[in-house]
């Protein structure tokens, strides 16, 4: 998780983006797969948020669109906050076995940001298709990183906000 955070700070430090981070890695063995930033602002696109790239980029380099075929190691999803609605949506269809979050929900809506409607039992759900969810994992440090974002004046970018 440290690895995560450091991403999402040095993404908010080099103002490349939104203060989120995700990575994918390999359950066993720990092996990073992929790291995604959020670059929502910089690439001009809604969907670029750090698990949609974490999760783009896994599967490009393994070859395969399904993270929890048969015949590859079991994966996991390290993000520095709980995912957005639309994150939450591709996780089931990514093939991870496990998400591990540090910021919660709240948190990033308290800078600001609409993270669109989940169900409150999405761990639930989660977890009766075999992903386990593991949250609040560095969560102090993942709340600084949104925290400093906020307070340095970072875009708290949010649908329909052009008039």
């Amino acid at each position: 998780m440290s690895f995560v955070i450091k991403a999402a700070q040095l993404n908010v430090s080099k103002g490349t983006g939104g203060p989120f981070a995700a990575a994918v890695f390999e359950t066993e063995s720990g092996k990073l797969v992929s790291l995604g930033v959020n670059l929502v602002t910089s690439g001009g696109l809604s969907i670029l948020h750090a698990e949609m790239l974490a999760f783009t980029l896994a599967q490009q380099k393994i070859g395969a669109y399904d993270l929890g075929r048969y015949d590859l190691p079991s994966h996991d999803l390290v993000a520095s906050a709980e995912p957005c609605a639309m994150c939450l949506g591709a996780i089931p269809w990514s093939g991870v076995r496990r998400v591990i979050v540090g910021a919660r929900d709240s948190d990033v809506r308290t800078i600001g940001f609409d993270e669109g409607p989940k169900a409150k039992e999405w761990k639930d759900e989660l977890e009766k298709r075999g992903i386990a969810v593991i949250c609040d994992v560095g969560r102090e440090a993942a709340v600084q990183v949104l925290l400093d974002y906020s307070l340095q004046g970072g875009k708290i970018y949010n649908s329909r906000e052009s008039r």
